[in-house]
């Protein structure tokens, strides 16, 4: 009888404390995504920007909750975006992935360097082979060296902005209408993305307008020249009726002012000339003359689009902050339903560890959409399929411009919208599976 009362008395002590037990139970830790970016130097604008853009996208993810697991995997988990300033170095770049990796992340998120992104694909690939119980995966969105989804193509690297390629395919449909266009001047960064920027716009010209004469053909040392004045000389004896230029961050912004200050009166094709201080560089000489390839554009002009861009200036308040961009929220959105994938299927622990594999096969597939905009992951390549814009330059308040940038007054309207299928270009990727 003593032995069967004892028993009872440890049953009901357990039935007490089991629920504070339970609660007891250490979290899983969050999920650590690391952005390896140049945040000091000349290029530490570019940086902080896009800091910003994740920041807002870790933050709309948490406040729902944070990333659907299942309960044996400890529930749902936040997102947390730690920073590493690379310095737009290489070999800071590898400093940075080795601290990131020590300090538990498995997701590096970069992209304002198609050179970095380079060093940080071979990187990623040494080190899950070497250590595979610490496999890493690396989310790109911006470096766009078309060799990245192409001979380099890695099964642990996933690109969301359309490469090099697609965005002059973007450009050259409006080239190819500017029939009074006689001669252009290309001018680029000397570095992987800018040599490919120049090369393909060569090879597009021939086939598409092999009319226009190219008067000018150059490269220039990344984000080292603090005075364009000699560029844009030279631009504007050529005769040049327009600029072709990958440029950006402050490359693009000191080339516009320069060609302004210099009394360049021709267009400027850009990929990046709507942010970073370029409008405002412009100025009245920009309007009708500066041309953007984009994956969007505030001035999209649907009620979804303008809710999106309305809700990022009231987190971001500024003007100087004003620099969003649609597919890194949808990288992150695209990350979160992966994660989620894979850990419906058991591929995720209590002890925070991600199965890296499964979540990279749920991600080669994904489909995702945010306020109007979609896209999809090409599973052959990694390179995310979506729609690109291409917008000019004007005063805010014209037709089709609601928005400005950067308080500047002036903003894009949409004059082309590319379809995902009319955008997408093949591939030669061979990728290797584990």
């Amino acid at each position: 009888m003593f032995i069967v009362r004892s028993w009872l008395l440890k049953l009901t002590w357990l039935a007490a404390w089991l629920p504070a037990l339970a609660l007891a139970q250490p979290a899983p830790p969050p999920i650590r995504l690391a952005m390896i970016e140049g945040l000091s130097g000349p290029f530490a604008n570019t940086g902080e920007a896009v800091y910003r853009n994740l920041a807002w996208a870790v933050e709309r993810v948490n406040q729902r909750g944070g990333v659907r697991l299942p309960d044996a995997a400890g529930g749902a988990r936040p997102l947390v975006l730690q920073r590493y300033d690379s310095k737009g170095q290489n070999e800071e770049v590898l400093s940075a992935l080795r601290s990131a990796i020590d300090n538990g992340a498995q997701i590096v998120l970069q992209g304002n360097s198609s050179a970095n992104a380079a060093v940080l694909i071979d990187a990623i690939n040494k080190h899950n082979e070497r250590e595979p119980e610490r496999r890493v995966m690396f989310l790109n969105y911006s470096a766009v060296d078309p060799v990245l989804t192409n001979e380099k193509c890695s099964f642990w690297h996933f690109r969301f902005d359309a490469h090099a390629d697609m965005r002059v395919a973007a450009l050259m449909t409006i080239i190819k209408e500017d029939r009074a266009l006689r001669k252009v001047y290309l001018i680029g960064q000397d570095y992987s993305f800018g040599q490919a920027v120049l090369r393909e716009v060569r090879r597009q010209l021939a086939l598409q307008r092999p009319d226009v004469q190219i008067v000018g053909d150059e490269l220039h040392p990344v984000g080292r020249i603090k005075d364009f004045l000699p560029y844009a000389a030279k631009i504007k004896a050529s005769g040049a009726q327009a600029i072709i230029t990958g440029n950006w961050g402050n490359d693009l912004t000191l080339l516009v002012k320069a060609a302004r200050d210099a009394g360049f009166d021709g267009r400027f094709y850009t990929f990046y000339g709507n942010a970073l201080g370029a409008p405002a560089a412009m100025g009245e000489a920009g309007i009708g003359k500066v041309i953007a390839v984009a994956d969007w554009l505030p001035n999209v002009q649907t009620a979804e689009s303008e809710a999106f861009y309305k809700a990022f200036r009231k987190r971001y308040p500024d003007p100087s902050d004003d620099y969003v961009h649609m597919r890194m929220q949808l990288m992150i959105e695209a990350l979160a339903q992966a994660i989620a994938q894979a850990g419906s299927a058991g591929a995720a622990s209590r002890d925070g560890a991600l199965d890296v594999v499964a979540v990279a096969r749920a991600l080669e597939n994904v489909s995702v959409q945010l306020q109007g905009q979609a896209g999809r992951m090409r599973a052959a390549d990694h390179q995310f399929q979506q729609s690109l814009v291409v917008g000019v330059m004007d005063r805010v308040g014209t037709a089709g411009v609601p928005f400005d940038v950067e308080g500047s007054g002036y903003g894009f309207r949409v004059v082309r919208t590319l379809p995902a299928a009319a955008a997408e270009m093949p591939t030669s990727c061979q990728m290797q599976r584990p």
